[in-house]
């Protein structure tokens, strides 16, 4: 299985630090906050790696190089070279496929921080190869700044009724369901909901340590959550 990384965008809420930093570049607990999804999905067995590239394409893409002190294979999908070329989650993944291959694939943010088992996936990556579905999204209950949530779980399945939690930035698609998808700037929500309606996608509840770094605020408190419990560094 591949993984696609989103890292194109500036970061709007994370200005000024990541105007001239990309936000996946800025550190925590003593990584890049990209890096510790790559450790993540190389600890689970997933080493070859998409990363789609925009705002400071080069400095992410001379950074990360081409993975191999990641013990992973990193290739770049770049959309252009500043932030507004970024094509968003959607437009991103249509713009990847071709180095995405025909397998379902991982597409996670290169801003989050987790201790989520990339193994979990494999099982509903394989349903989905399937046939029997689509899409499966990682869900989280619902942080402080998304209260309403964005889908509920019945069992395996994502749901649009209530109770609701969070998308967790963590997924795995089928690369058929964007067939015929137009490229451009697009993003994942709400063309994703379709699926859900469609009864197309499962999902499953995370309660595991789960960081969405958004803002300069998010940054320094995921820095002091990690002096005081480090995640497990993946090796």
């Amino acid at each position: 299985m591949r993984a696609l990384i989103f890292a194109a965008g500036r970061g709007e809420r994370m200005r000024p630090l990541s105007d001239r930093i990309p936000k996946p570049l800025l550190s925590a607990g003593g990584r890049l906050l990209i890096e510790w999804q790559i450790g993540a999905l190389v600890a689970a067995g997933i080493h070859d790696l998409v990363i789609n590239t925009a705002h400071h394409a080069q400095l992410i893409e001379r950074t990360l190089g081409d993975g191999s002190r990641y013990h992973a294979r990193i290739r770049y999908s770049r959309e252009g070279e500043r932030a507004e070329d970024a094509l968003e989650t959607l437009g991103g993944i249509v713009h990847a496929l071709a180095l995405l291959g025909p397998e379902p694939f991982v597409a996670v943010s290169g801003d989050i921080a987790s201790t989520f088992d990339y193994r979990n996936l494999d099982a509903p990556a394989a349903r989905i190869g399937a046939g029997e579905y689509d899409a499966h999204f990682v869900l989280v209950d619902n942080p402080p700044y998304h209260p309403r949530g964005d889908m509920g779980l019945d069992g395996a399945l994502a749901t649009m009724r209530k109770p609701w939690l969070t998308y967790g930035n963590i997924a795995v698609f089928a690369p058929r369901v964007f067939a015929g998808q137009g490229s451009g700037r697009q993003p994942l929500f709400p063309w994703a909901f379709g699926l859900v309606e469609r009864q197309r996608a499962s999902a499953e509840r995370f309660a595991g340590r789960w960081y969405n770094v958004g803002t300069p605020g998010d940054l320094a408190e995921l820095e002091a959550q990690l002096r005081r419990a480090p995640l497990s560094a993946p090796s």
